[in-house]
């Protein structure tokens, strides 16, 4: 009889003899068996948006290694709210997956302090994915060619120039805000009921400036239909290589824009959580999946369950701040 076989045979059993002490023969049993079932990935928005794509992406991705098949489930509503809750209060299997973001797990509570769910307390995160930028655009009738030059309008006359978002508390309008308190600036929101509204009033005039989705807004920038004056990204796009960052622009440190994650509900067994984790990650670093998350004008990234936990809780922060400052509240 080899070392080898030796070997592993004490490794299973020293596994089993601490499930069973530990009173996690359960647990233990799931967590070497999963998964044997289908998984499901909760999507706190409609299909179509890139919220969406990256999920689907990612399931695509994620089902060969698992061996299962990964659905995508659109729970939209409530600004995200209504998928949130939906996850966290899943059962801790580690077959109900969510893509979580910047909206789920840190704007809405900073926005709603009686939400339904703990962004903290009720997930596990599992890998940040990836995070994209939003691009600032002016339409062509306003003469500044440079964040320097719309700053300077800016100042020159506060509450003069207005813009464009999706939605009071959307990332769009938070992207705006930290614009303003960085520059020391003040212009007038006009908030829409989403990005085809806002982008139809920026290309007739009717307001002068957008922060928004890199992706949607490509189109309309190598049109000529809009300006591109800087992405907020801390580096620049592959998307649009020849536009500077905010921060390279003058304000420097600021970053803002999007970001998707994999979250699980809490008390998931730390063994699932690794096991997807590890499959994210592999994921990730396909040139399949980076191609498409580029597409969607996002840079892939991959990380432990350590590391995003501790980007929510800085996000949150930030987020938070921001939103107290400038006295956003709900719609």
């Amino acid at each position: 009889m080899s070392n080898t076989y030796l070997g592993n045979k004490w490794n299973v059993v020293a596994r089993i003899v601490l499930c069973v002490f530990g009173g996690l023969l359960a647990t233990c049993t799931l967590a070497q068996s999963y998964p044997t079932r289908a998984l499901r990935l909760i999507v706190p928005f409609a299909p179509g948006g890139g919220n969406d794509t990256v999920a689907r992406s990612i399931a695509q991705q994620i089902s060969g290694g698992l061996g299962q098949p990964v659905v995508v489930d659109n729970r939209a509503g409530a600004g995200g709210v209504l998928g949130a809750d939906a996850a966290a209060k899943a059962a801790p299997d580690g077959y109900t997956l969510f893509l979580g973001g910047v909206g789920s797990h840190a704007v809405n509570p900073s926005l709603n302090p009686k939400l339904s769910y703990d962004p903290i307390k009720d997930f596990a995160p599992v890998s940040l994915i990836a995070s994209a930028p939003s691009v600032l655009v002016v339409n062509q009738g306003l003469n500044a060619r440079s964040l320097a030059e719309l700053t300077a309008m800016a100042k020159a006359s506060p509450g003069k120039l207005n813009y464009a978002t999706n939605g009071n508390g959307s990332s769009s309008h938070l992207a705006t805000v930290l614009y303003e308190t960085m520059a020391g600036v003040q212009m007038v929101h006009v908030p829409y009921k989403g990005f085809g509204p806002a982008l139809t009033d920026i290309l007739s005039g009717q307001v002068q400036l957008m922060f928004n989705s890199i992706v949607a807004l490509v189109p309309q920038i190598k049109a000529g239909k809009v300006r591109a004056l800087a992405v907020t990204s801390r580096n620049r796009s592959s998307l649009l290589p020849d536009v500077p960052t905010l921060a390279e622009s003058g304000l420097t440190g600021y970053e803002a824009g999007s970001w998707y994650g994999i979250l699980v509900p809490a008390g998931t067994p730390r063994d699932i959580v690794m096991r997807l984790n590890a499959e994210i990650v592999r994921a990730v670093k396909q040139p399949e999946l980076r191609e498409r998350l580029a597409g969607e004008g996002a840079d892939p990234v991959g990380s432990t369950p350590e590391e995003f936990a501790a980007h929510i809780k800085t996000e949150l922060a930030r987020m938070g701040k921001l939103i107290r400052d400038a006295h956003i509240k709900a719609e």
